[in-house]
């Protein structure tokens, strides 16, 4: 019994189970599929999901034996939507210091992931869609879009680190109109900008993005990992540089934007 034990809690770490909004299964292989997902659905994002990508993307890169990480969605959606009201009065400093924190850290442990990491998208990539720019190879469904809802259309700057993914990907000028009047930019467009590697058939991007996985571990392990971190560094320089201060400024403009709403509509 013992033995049994030891080998399911081997397989299955604890951290397998610990966030709610990703669900992680790992291959004998070791490739590790990061499903985003709200009780087994497209994932609604919250505040409680903020907090726990911290710790579920540093103990993701920590964890030697994901030797591939792919990121996916669930219910044929990427990060559809977000429940701004779960982050409270974002106009409150103490309130924006942890959006703050935890914004910054998440893209910097996901930068620190040392495997590669392939992002399988389908349907909406509405909400932190720079959590798939960070990947070395994007698969997209011929039907899926990248959007930005939160920010510029809502109120705010895009200040999280999407403007640094964008832009690092697709170049400045492209990342600008983007996000400055954003609309559904669909993965054959998002192709030619050279963010997507592939475009494949609706419900065929995980699948594909396994094929990739497997090819990919032909290689020897230190020049997996050395190729993911040579790859990663420069786009992980301008996170460092860049996403704390776009949260400051992000953070300014939502207390603006409370401000504004209070008094259009007094108590």
């Amino acid at each position: 019994m013992s033995v049994v034990l030891e080998s399911i809690a081997e397989k299955n770490p604890a951290y397998f189970n610990a966030y709610r909004g990703l669900r992680l299964q790992r291959d004998k292989e070791g490739v590790l599929t990061v499903q985003f997902n709200t009780n087994g659905g497209p994932l609604m994002f919250t505040a409680k999901d903020h907090t726990d990508f911290v710790d579920g993307f540093y103990r993701i890169a920590q964890d030697r034996s994901n030797k591939i990480v792919i990121l996916t969605g669930a219910g044929g959606q990427f990060i559809p939507a977000i429940d701004f009201s779960s982050f409270g009065n974002v106009a409150d400093p103490a309130v924006w210091s942890v959006v703050h924190d935890e914004g910054t850290q998440i893209l910097e442990n996901i930068a620190n992931i040392r495997v590669p990491v392939i992002a399988a998208v389908e349907g909406q990539a509405n909400v932190h869609s720079e959590y798939a720019l960070m990947a070395d190879m994007i698969v997209a469904g011929e039907g899926a879009t990248f959007n930005d809802i939160p920010h510029f259309a809502g109120g705010i700057i895009p200040g999280d680190g999407i403007f640094t993914t964008w832009s690092y990907r697709a170049g400045p000028g492209r990342a600008e109109a983007f996000l400055l009047n954003p609309q559904p930019l669909s993965s054959r467009t998002a192709h030619e900008w050279g963010v997507v590697a592939e475009v494949v058939p609706d419900g065929t991007a995980l699948s594909r993005a396994r094929e990739l996985a497997s090819l990919y571990l032909r290689a020897p392990e230190v020049t997996r990992r050395n190729t993911r971190i040579h790859f990663i560094w420069p786009l992980k320089e301008r996170i460092v540089r860049e996403v704390g201060y776009g949260l400051s400024l992000e953070g300014a403009a939502a207390a603006d934007l409370v401000k504004s709403i209070q008094m259009k509509h007094p108590r």
